[in-house]
């Protein structure tokens, strides 16, 4: 008698999934031509047979997206994600969706999830192994950010970006011997990298050596891309430290129209205050507080010009 109960059993559950399947189908025809509503109704019935089912709660999510409710499409895609734990899409889907409502955190935890699957999936993909290291960098996770970007100059020593990017977290940890040896790398590597002569000029600029050096880079760098706020602005603090406030104060508002960036905004209340015009000096350092209040350098130059020091 055991065989039949179990035959019967086996039956009944080809049975629902097969109608799961049928509604799943359905679903994605309705969506296709544009239903969402039935393709929602559908994609239901069909997690009703299959409740297991990563893909058929993927689906909804998609369906629930395409009506602008996100509340349902995250919860959606979080049953997904807990149902396949590697998979990439989910946690992709999820860092959009968080994304698009400006929860840059949960965004930036997502695509960590989805990266971190990816790179399992595929372990010699140094583009993804790039990717999580940016997402990190971005995260100012900077010791995981530097351990993925070692890895990848260890396996791919001729990749110029990755020493960029190493560099990159170097320098936001002051780390600062490493990070020239890094943007030199990059740059011995490909000669014309912009972005690393941009980096690596305003470097020395900061550091108040290879003035001239500096100067050159920049402008190579500005060769390869001439409207770029970044490069522009690297170019007027070039001539800042060369004492040509005049030319200084002429690239830096043109980088400022160019880009709303509260560096620039420093460096114009500089220039201004170089040459005299206290009022406008204030006014830049307001704006670059305003777009970027922690910034305890620009706090002091505002409280001496206001305390007449």
């Amino acid at each position: 008698m055991a065989a039949p109960a179990f035959r019967g059993e086996a039956l009944g559950a080809d049975k629902e999934y097969v109608q799961s399947l049928s509604r799943y189908i359905m679903g994605v025809y309705c969506e296709d031509l544009g239903d969402i509503d039935r393709a929602i109704r559908e994609y239901q019935q069909a997690i009703k047979g299959d409740p297991a089912s990563s893909l058929l709660h993927l689906s909804l999510a998609s369906a629930f997206i395409k009506k602008n409710d996100a509340a349902s499409a995250i919860s959606q895609l979080n049953e997904a994600a807990g149902l396949a734990p590697e998979a990439v899409e989910p946690h992709a889907v999820l860092a959009l969706v968080y994304a698009s409502q400006n929860k840059q955190e949960l965004a930036g935890q997502e695509y960590e999830l989805a990266l971190k699957n990816a790179s399992k999936l595929e372990p010699g993909n140094i583009e993804i192994y790039k990717s999580l290291g940016l997402i990190y960098l971005q995260c100012k996770k900077l010791k995981e950010a530097e351990s993925i970007f070692k890895l990848i100059t260890g396996m791919a020593p001729a990749d110029a970006e990755a020493h960029f990017y190493l560099a990159s977290v170097y320098y936001e940890t002051k780390d600062y011997g490493p990070a020239e040896k890094e943007l030199k790398a990059a740059l011995k590597l490909k000669p014309d990298y912009h972005e690393a002569l941009n980096f690596l000029g305003y470097f020395y600029l900061e550091q108040d050596r290879n003035i001239d050096k500096a100067g050159s880079m920049i402008r190579k760098a500005l060769s390869f891309d001439p409207e770029n706020g970044a490069y522009i602005d690297s170019l007027g603090w070039f001539y800042f430290k060369k004492g040509k406030f005049k030319d200084a104060l002429g690239q830096l508002e043109k980088a400022a129209s160019l880009l709303s960036d509260p560096e620039i905004y420093d460096h114009l209340g500089d220039v201004y205050l170089k040459l005299g015009n206290r009022g406008d000096a204030r006014l830049n350092w307001e704006k670059s507080l305003k777009l970027e209040a922690d910034q305890e350098k620009v706090k002091q130059k505002l409280f001496k010009l206001t305390n007449g020091k």
